[in-house]
């Protein structure tokens, strides 16, 4: 049972509403995503490039483009080595054509998800020194990699680590920490302690971009034309599910704002390719859309094809790959629905349902799409969520947590049981050899420490808003405070003691329920459903009369426009 509140913060904001002339509707949406002060307000309303923190706060940011400068002036051979996601090839396409731009002699790498696994590792540091490398710069991987790292230096490379995820550390017996950071020649990463960036929680691709306006600086370029890597960097943020506040916030508007008209021939193609060009582009595009084309490469073939398509200036060979990408991306989407039942039937058959931490082996599925059915079994089940799967030596995993596990953390205190780990505290990945899977499960259960009240799912009401209130207006005024996502979410709002009218099941995968809500004093809304749609109907044709969270929008069909509220839950 999910557990409801409303959010209580309290403000004037009828006097909100006069600064910014807004309703105080909208004025108690923006002080329930934590702003407090007109400047913090400003800026989420109305924030700009100018808005965004120094790049050269992020610590070693300098020192790593001295030394990227010599390498180029003296004609040193430089490889790119990227994680296989969106991020991963999204750092890679700003970090190459940065440094194209500078003159640097690069190339690049992206591990094979099965063959390498995730981020940089010895093989992959012996071919870049058979191939007469001098220099490694990672992107979204290698702050894990100390001792990969450290055999690149036996080996004479020099090693520079941009990275976003959480630092390794080992808790001591006297219960202190200790961070075990990669000797490479530079490490630039906002989540080390003593680096004074303002803001930690940027993607890998973010990184880089501020990593290359700090060689323009040296090099002399205008820093404006980094502005060019904006939607990628956008499109990264939100598909590695960064927060969309403080400066995240910028960038992504920024980079949707710029991707309605965007230069990157391979991007156009992807968007064309998703009969995207006529709509404005959102985040849900970035999410569900365009950044699972870039993922399906990095699953199933090679994310080289992905980042190829980004690099590529050729309209029709554009079109084709994107073409390729798009069907791909189809082909993962059935993977996982069956991946999904099967992950359910698993946990129901063995009773591990009511564990609190699910480990799902499931030996004979695709490793690439084990991250995605986790994320899907954490969310039907609301708890952390491990899926396994046979690889080519060992077992291979993906983990999704929830708000009161920090999944790293808690896999810190086992790692004995892995061959390797890393990740941050909503995700994870894993190796482990096929012996430990049930230690595995018992153990991270037992380190557990979660209450049933964690493990009841919380939804966060914006406020109670009667039927009266929702027209058009408002629905146009809610839109300035898109982008949404993680850390903005939609708006949220609530009725209870409706009435339901004809509930329906609709579609040609019968995967939308509508029907009409009416309150007590008889004002009716058309509303849609697109969860699980039969549990819904049930509910609905033996209650009658319930309480629900929604979102209004505006309904265009045929010509006509209608108030239509989409159902977020019901009770």
């Amino acid at each position: 049972m999910e557990k409801w509140f409303i959010a209580s913060k309290r403000a004037d904001f009828n006097k909100i509403g006069e600064i910014f002339h807004i309703s105080p509707v909208t004025a108690r949406l923006m002080r329930n995503r934590s702003l407090t002060t007109v400047r913090e307000m400003q800026r989420y309303l109305y924030g700009s490039l100018s808005d965004l923190y120094d790049s050269h706060l992020l610590k070693d940011a300098d020192k790593g483009a001295e030394i990227i400068k010599e390498k180029i002036e003296t004609g040193k051979k430089i490889r790119i080595i990227s994680d296989y996601d969106v991020d991963g090839v999204s750092s890679n396409y700003i970090l190459y054509q940065g440094l194209k731009r500078c003159g640097a002699d690069v190339d690049y790498k992206i591990p094979d998800r099965v063959e390498d696994g995730y981020g940089i590792n010895e093989h992959l540091i012996e071919k870049a020194a058979e191939d007469g490398i001098d220099t490694i710069i990672t992107c979204d991987n290698g702050i894990a990699a100390a001792e990969q790292i450290a055999y690149g230096n036996s080996l004479g490379l020099t090693l520079i680590v941009t990275d976003h995820h959480d630092i390794p550390f080992q808790r001591q017996e006297d219960g202190s920490i200790s961070y075990n950071l990669p000797s490479a020649a530079a490490v630039i990463n906002p989540k080390q302690k003593d680096c004074p960036y303002p803001f930690e929680n940027i993607c890998g691709a973010v990184v880089v971009y501020k990593f290359i306006q700090v060689l323009y600086d040296l090099f002399g370029i205008d820093r404006r034309e980094s502005e060019v890597f904006l939607e990628i960097a956008a499109m990264a943020t939100v598909c590695d599910v960064m927060p969309l506040c403080d400066e995240n916030r910028i960038i992504v508007k920024e980079g949707l704002r710029r991707i309605q008209h965007t230069n990157i021939t391979g991007l156009q193609a992807l968007i064309e390719a998703n009969h995207l060009e006529e709509k404005k582009i959102s985040s849900y595009h970035f999410g569900f859309i365009l950044g699972p084309c870039i993922n399906a490469s990095g699953r199933l073939t090679s994310a080289k094809d992905a980042l190829e398509l980004l690099l590529c200036e050729d309209k029709e060979l554009c079109r084709q790959k994107a073409e390729a990408l798009t069907q791909l991306n189809a082909e993962r989407k059935e993977m996982t629905a069956n991946g999904v039942k099967a992950a359910k039937e698993y946990l129901e058959s063995t009773g591990h349902a009511n564990d609190k931490v699910l480990v799902v082996y499931l030996p004979n599925c695709h490793e690439s799409i084990a991250g995605i059915i986790a994320g899907r079994i954490k969310e039907r089940y609301y708890r952390p969520t491990f899926v396994l799967t046979r690889g080519e030596t060992g077992v291979k995993g993906s983990g999704r947590s929830i708000e009161a596990y920090d999944m790293f953390a808690e896999m810190s205190r086992c790692r004995e049981l892995f061959t390797k780990f890393g990740g941050h505290k909503l995700a994870a990945g894993l190796s482990l050899e096929e012996e430990n899977v049930e230690v595995f499960r018992k153990r991270i259960n037992e380190l557990a420490d979660l209450t049933e009240e964690d493990l009841q799912m919380k939804v966060s009401i914006d406020m109670r808003l009667p039927f009266p209130y929702i027209n058009e207006e408002l629905i146009h005024e809610l839109k300035i405070l898109e982008p949404f996502g993680k850390g903005n979410g939609k708006p949220l709002f609530a009725e209870s003691k409706l009435r339901v009218i004809r509930p329906r099941i609709f579609g040609k995968n019968r995967n939308v329920l509508k029907c009409r809500l009416e309150d007590q004093q008889g004002n009716q809304m058309e509303a849609v459903y697109f969860g699980e749609v039969e549990d819904c109907l049930q509910q609905m044709e033996k209650k009658q009369i319930m309480s629900f969270t929604y979102y209004p929008s505006i309904n265009e069909y045929m010509g006509r426009r209608t108030i239509q509220l989409t159902i977020v839950n019901y009770q």
